[in-house]
């Protein structure tokens, strides 16, 4: 019994599924009116600038009926539009984008098809409330007494007690199996037509691709480039400074003990200098600390030596991939230095959580807000550190503030 109800639940819902198909029906009409209006007068001036606004409704109906196909497939159908810049530029991109003439397809074909799927369906419930209805006035405006259901005469009581209840019976069956099924042959031929096709997807993420390879590949550059900047400029000087020093001692050693003595001792503290620079080259390129504690409590300890107060908040992050979890500290590094920098904050978080194959990395804090990309604060080299791994950077700064900045990884 509650299989039967579930699925006279489902025929309701799909029933009012179509029902609201038929609803953009006059949407339709008009959209696909006004647009053809806009192609015949595209051959002037006027008419190119028009055909972007006319097919800018045509994608509202459009993104009206993608809505009604993802409630009822239970997945999202979604498009990808071409741009549209400049005032002459906007009629020849519209008209090449292929998703502009699926969408007045889907507009000419739902005409037919939705009235269509609809009436089918309302016959099917109407032949239920004909049966339900028959035993009240069968007999009435027939002079023969004779109702034909499925060639049967109902043309006596006993027939309507027995050839009625299996008629019904019948009809229901059929209306519980095929209504949902025309409602998912909506859907379907929704899906089918106004989702951008495969091939545009394919060849859209292999310009994404070639993009963040590009970005990557720079970056990783511009790493080398600061490497071995800070070690021409840095460790390698101290390392001749140091070497010339203990030269010049070993000659003086004979002559004048206590000078060489003092020129060891300088050297001496040169090195120390020198390993702690080497140290933090090191940690730059991939922090021991990963190694040692993992993404959390590196984390931790970005938090701590922080002058801003940082309160860290971890969900179920545990070992992951070295390249993503350098990628994920040397982002909050990042972020945390802006924060203690550029936005004026008394206080700032980091929450960490690994969901579904991928880390999210939430920065917040309380400042002034309004962070610029632009502005040399580390937020573009985030991106591109991000966009690298094929994950995704939100930032959002108002003017007054709070700033939060939202990095996803996948974790494979």
């Amino acid at each position: 019994m509650g299989g039967i109800v579930r699925r006279a639940k489902r025929a309701a819902r799909a029933t009012g599924h179509l029902v609201l198909g038929l609803l953009l029906v006059p949407l339709c009409v008009l959209a696909l009116l006004q647009f053809l209006v806009s192609l015949v007068l595209s051959v002037t001036f006027v008419g190119l600038l028009l055909v972007p606004y006319t097919a800018r409704v045509n994608r509202a109906v459009a993104g009206l009926a993608r809505r009604l196909a993802s409630r009822w497939l239970g997945r999202p159908v979604t498009a990808r539009y071409g741009p549209r810049t400049g005032i002459l530029n906007r009629a020849r991109l519209t008209l090449n984008d292929p998703m502009t003439w699926r969408d007045a397809g889907w507009l000419a074909l739902h005409l037919v098809a939705g009235p269509v799927l609809l009436a089918l369906a309302l016959g099917l419930w109407a032949g239920l409330g004909f049966d339900l209805s028959l035993p009240f006035w069968w007999w009435r405006p027939f002079p023969e007494h004779s109702v034909e259901l499925t060639g049967i005469a109902v043309d006596s009581w006993f027939r309507v007690v027995t050839v009625v209840p299996v008629h019904f019976a019948a009809v229901a069956a059929l209306a519980l199996w095929a209504i949902p099924l025309l409602a998912a042959a909506d859907a379907h031929l929704t899906r089918l037509i106004l989702t951008t096709p495969e091939r545009v997807r394919l060849a859209e993420r292999v310009a994404e691709l070639t993009e963040t390879r590009a970005a990557a590949l720079d970056a990783h550059g511009a790493e080398l480039r600061r490497i071995e900047r800070d070690l021409h400029d840095g460790a390698q000087a101290r390392l001749v400074s140091i070497a010339m020093r203990l030269g010049i001692a070993e000659r003086m050693m004979a002559a004048d003990p206590g000078k060489a003595a003092e020129l060891v001792a300088e050297a001496r503290r040169s090195t120390e200098e020198t390993m702690t620079e080497l140290r933090g080259i090191i940690r730059g390129m991939y922090p021991p600390i990963l190694s040692d504690r993992g993404l959390p409590g590196a984390v931790a300890a970005l938090a701590a030596a922080c002058p801003v107060p940082v309160t860290t908040t971890t969900d179920g992050v545990g070992r992951l991939p070295a390249a993503v979890e350098a990628a994920a500290y040397f982002v909050v590094a990042e972020a945390l230095t802006n924060v203690a920098k550029h936005s004026g904050a008394s206080s700032a978080s980091v929450r960490l959580s690994e969901a579904d194959g991928r880390l999210t990395v939430v920065v917040g804090d309380n400042g002034r807000g309004a962070a610029d990309e632009t502005g040399g604060t580390g937020l573009s080299g985030i991106r591109r550190r991000v966009a690298a791994f094929d994950g995704r950077t939100d930032l959002a700064s108002p003017p007054g503030g709070p700033t939060t900045l939202i990095v996803e990884l996948p974790c494979h």
